[in-house]
């Protein structure tokens, strides 16, 4: 199984008059067009992408949708309770891996959590890898998803995903 972590796209600051439920706070204009951008990043580093599972909360849900969009057909998004800020996840990304071994599935969250699991999943148990936002990074697993079993592949800042997305694709 592979995964991809990427981390929600710039958001509005927080307002407790215009989203009294931080849960609401939404990506801001430039957030959704760098999320838009970074997600075609991910989208020529990773062709086929299985599934999406998203946090609750509106920036992940909207991030996870530019996710979806960059790819043809996209794949489905899945709201994961889990995912919020503060839950763990690991449970439910290790019962997966047993039933779709050879999926590659996208967790779109936030920090510190996701940076958190990436840590313990590639063994750096108390260093976690942080995510700028709009950022991600790839963990392949051989067999199921277990605690420091995972193999960091790529860990990209949005610039070099923005960056990916505009290159045009050699031809061969």
């Amino acid at each position: 199984m592979k995964l991809v972590l990427f981390r929600h796209g710039p958001a509005g600051r927080r307002d407790v008059k215009r989203w009294p439920d931080d849960r609401e706070r939404p990506l801001t204009g430039i957030g959704k067009k760098r999320t838009r951008k970074a997600a075609q990043g991910i989208a020529r580093l990773e062709p086929k992408l299985s599934r999406i599972w998203t946090s609750p909360l509106v920036r992940a849900r909207e991030t996870a949708e530019r996710l979806a969009m960059a790819y043809d057909p996209p794949p489905k998004i899945t709201v994961v309770d889990a995912l919020a800020p503060g839950m763990d996840t690991l449970h439910e990304i290790m019962s997966e891996s047993r039933r779709t071994p050879g999926d590659t599935i996208a967790l779109v969250g936030h920090e510190p959590d996701l940076g958190a699991l990436a840590g313990r999943l590639v063994g750096r148990n108390a260093a976690g890898l942080p995510l700028k936002k709009a950022g991600a990074c790839r963990i392949d697993f051989t067999g199921t998803v277990r605690v420091g079993a995972g193999t960091l592949d790529w860990f990209l800042p949005p610039r070099v995903l923005r960056r990916l997305a505009r290159k045009k694709p050699e031809v061969s």
